[in-house]
């Protein structure tokens, strides 16, 4: 949440818990989260921001970890695909169980992270609202159609309800 002189951390709030890390300001979140906390569904695909392998929440909205120094995130709340909780999650992850999306899998933690970004904010997308709030995920498997059919399957399961908790 803050640098804090006195111990010489830096205190990041992860999934609902504080965090005190002996690391450097510079150092990239998703090298945190992987290397010192242990939280390795967060994957590392090409360190530019351009694939989405890396995605999580700050603050309740996607951000790739790979080219987010912790010194940009102090004050937020970030939340991971193992921290990944609430109604929108939990139809995100049935359908995505149910249409049996991944193939190899290595995206599937960004293409959840960003679908559940979508639906929290938009419970009824069409289909060019999820290409580009997708568009930043790539996918060596070329499972989209899959992926975009879960969406709208969460998306229904979900229905037009406004509470968004």
């Amino acid at each position: 949440m803050s640098n804090d002189k006195d111990t010489g951390g830096i205190k990041l709030k992860i999934n609902g818990q504080t965090h005190l890390l002996d690391v450097s300001p510079d150092m990239p979140l998703l090298w945190v989260l992987r290397d010192k906390l242990g939280l390795t569904g967060t994957k590392y695909g090409c360190g530019r921001a351009i694939c989405g392998a890396c995605t999580v929440h700050v603050d309740g909205l996607q951000r790739r970890s790979c080219a987010t120094p912790v010194s940009a995130v102090l004050k937020s709340e970030i939340i991971t695909i193992e921290g990944l909780t609430g109604p929108v999650a939990t139809a995100v992850k049935a359908a995505w169980v149910s249409l049996n999306v991944p193939q190899c899998g290595y995206c599937q933690s960004g293409q959840i992270m960003s679908t559940v970004a979508l639906l929290a904010q938009n419970r009824s997308p069409g289909d060019d609202q999820i290409e580009t709030a997708l568009a930043g995920n790539l996918c060596r498997c070329a499972t989209y159609y899959r992926i975009r059919a879960a969406v709208k399957h969460a998306a229904a399961t979900l229905g037009t309800a406004h509470d968004l908790s």
